[in-house]
């Protein structure tokens, strides 16, 4: 049996020469090399010297790197260049050289390094993925017919995740699909290419990928599994008429009713594939939790209704997550005997979506943020100067630092329970990182059968009723706002304000930069760098 908990504690390293020229950022350590008699010596050490390997990136520590918990990373570029969340200046904090304030406005550059680590991480593991297949297919022989599906299918499935966050942030990205390629040889392919390629790559593995719930502790705990891969292709379809549009500046989107999927033998719309997958996950046995919390608890293993989630022991696994810490107030987190940053919060929009101060505030609210007087273990949090810490989320303002509230406006994460046993002042917790869920499913297939001409209603009666809200009528502009309401904080934003248009339009505190009714904003720039690496990359504004 191979258990995750085992990946976190590899310690095979693999040097791989386009890994080093193209991402730069793949180093070796020695000391951790075996040879590679012994790395490839039976099924269990090559599926974990290949496979297994992989699941090392998918959370994270650093800056830059894993799909979530860290900075400046795929997360914060979902999140802050929305109308959900905000870092604004706090007098000498959270400046950084403009960087929070310039997503936020999204007048990012392509000069930007925060950009460039961005990308290094993802090819990163799509390099690495290529390696992985490079070994299963040197050491076959040791497998059986059975291993060899399900090993090649699994990593073919984590790089086909991997080329949808890039088609998702950068779009016409390289496609690289083998070890041999060389930085000079590097290309962009269309966008709409490297979206199929990671649709149909998804479907190939999906027969020979477990039917296992990896988010539930065992064998096959935090890896990718078939409902892992149907919440990839739903959400690639979900978004097909976005990932098909090779340049949102020059062409038009086409409707999702006619772009045309091949599945289980049959032609579906992109609507029906979404559908189809949802109900896939479904059949599979997900649900919703009658407790909206306890997906996010500290033992949160065991939810009915987590679908992937990154692994988190605060002994066992380096992956951090941090968004707590950024969030409270200093003061708050000594409270707790942790520690904080006092900076991340909710906007004034997003409080005002959730009905903050009125008799139909959403039942979620409480869930989601520390607001007003903040209470621990029954004591009120005070202030250097002996006043009641209270957050003010209705005084949000890019700039703070001439604001009476600069150290406590907005509304702060909360959603996860905090681990008080959490080290390195909460980062490291024993609360796993989710980062799809089933609640996720059932809006993805409300909006999908209203697009597709159906009653969503419920779909989304579900969701609502979980929380003990009243039903609304299954519009798309209900179920974008309950999105919201019911993902806040997951990183979905930046994804969901695109697929309706709306990111380029002016929201919350922030303006339209110049030109951006075009949509240029709507895909990161490829970074300079790695334009300059040699290769024959251009920018995306020459698609």
């Amino acid at each position: 049996m191979i258990k995750a908990n085992t990946y976190f504690a590899i310690a095979f390293s693999i040097a791989v020469s386009i890994g080093i020229t193209f991402t730069g950022c793949i180093s070796d350590n020695p000391r951790d090399r075996v040879s590679g008699d012994e790395a490839f010596s039976s099924p269990t050490s090559l599926y974990l010297n290949t496979v297994g390997m992989l699941y090392n990136y998918i959370g994270g520590s650093t800056d830059g790197s894993g799909l979530q918990g860290t900075y400046r990373g795929v997360y914060d570029y979902n999140t802050f260049t929305t109308d959900e969340a905000i870092l604004p200046v706090r007098g000498g904090d959270w400046y950084d050289g403009g960087f929070w304030k310039h997503l936020y406005e999204h007048r990012w550059s392509a000069d930007d390094q925060e950009l460039y680590n961005l990308w290094n991480y993802l090819f990163k593991v799509v390099v690495h993925c290529n390696e992985a297949l490079a070994n299963l297919q040197e050491h076959k022989r040791l497998l059986n017919d059975a291993q060899w599906h399900s090993y090649t299918a699994e990593v073919r499935a984590v790089r086909a995740m991997y080329y949808y966050y890039l088609v998702d942030l950068f779009g016409n990205v390289p496609l690289i699909t083998d070890n041999q390629t060389n930085v000079s040889q590097l290309t962009n392919s269309r966008r709409s290419e490297v979206f199929r390629f990671a649709f149909n790559e998804l479907q190939q593995a999906l027969p020979y990928l477990s039917t296992a719930h990896s988010n539930l502790q065992g064998e096959y705990y935090g890896r990718l599994t078939r409902p892992v891969a149907c919440f990839l292709l739903a959400k690639l379809s979900l978004n097909a008429e976005v990932f098909t549009c090779d340049n949102p500046v020059k062409y038009p989107r086409k409707q999702g009713k006619d772009i045309y999927f091949t599945v289980n033998g049959a032609q579906l719309n992109a609507w029906e594939t979404v559908i189809y997958y949802c109900r896939q996950i479904e059949d599979m046995g997900y649900q919703l939790e009658p407790d909206y919390a306890t997906n996010f608890k500290v033992h949160n293993e065991t939810s009915r209704e987590n679908i992937f989630t990154i692994p988190m022991d605060k002994i066992l696994y380096p992956n951090q997550f941090q968004y707590l810490f950024r969030s409270r107030h200093y003061n708050h987190g000594k409270a707790l005997g942790l520690g904080s940053e006092n900076g991340a919060c909710a906007t004034v929009s997003t409080v005002r979506a959730f009905d903050y101060d009125t008799p139909q505030i959403d039942k979620r609210y409480a869930l989601n943020f520390y607001s007003d007087t903040i209470l621990v273990d029954g004591d009120t949090v005070r202030l250097d100067d002996g006043t009641p810490l209270v957050y003010q989320p209705l005084v949000v303002q890019p700039d703070l630092t001439f604001s009476p509230y600069v150290k406590t406006g907005g509304a702060r994460m909360a959603k996860y329970e905090i681990d008080r046993k959490g080290l390195a002042d909460g980062k490291l917790q024993d609360n796993d990182i989710v980062l799809y869920r089933y609640a996720d499913v059932l809006l993805m297939m409300a909006e999908a059968k209203v697009r597709n001409g159906q009653s969503g209603q419920s779909e989304l009666d579900n969701v609502r009723a979980r929380v003990s809200m009243m039903p609304r009528v299954a519009t798309l502009d209900n179920i974008l706002a309950e999105r919201r309401l019911e993902l806040m904080w997951e990183g979905w934003r930046r994804q969901d304000l695109i697929r309706f248009s709306l990111f380029t339009e002016a929201y919350d505190m922030r303006q339209p930069v110049e030109n951006e009714h075009t949509g240029f904003t709507m895909l990161f720039p490829i970074p300079s760098r790695a334009i300059r690496s040699g290769g024959k990359l251009k920018p995306n504004s020459d698609f």
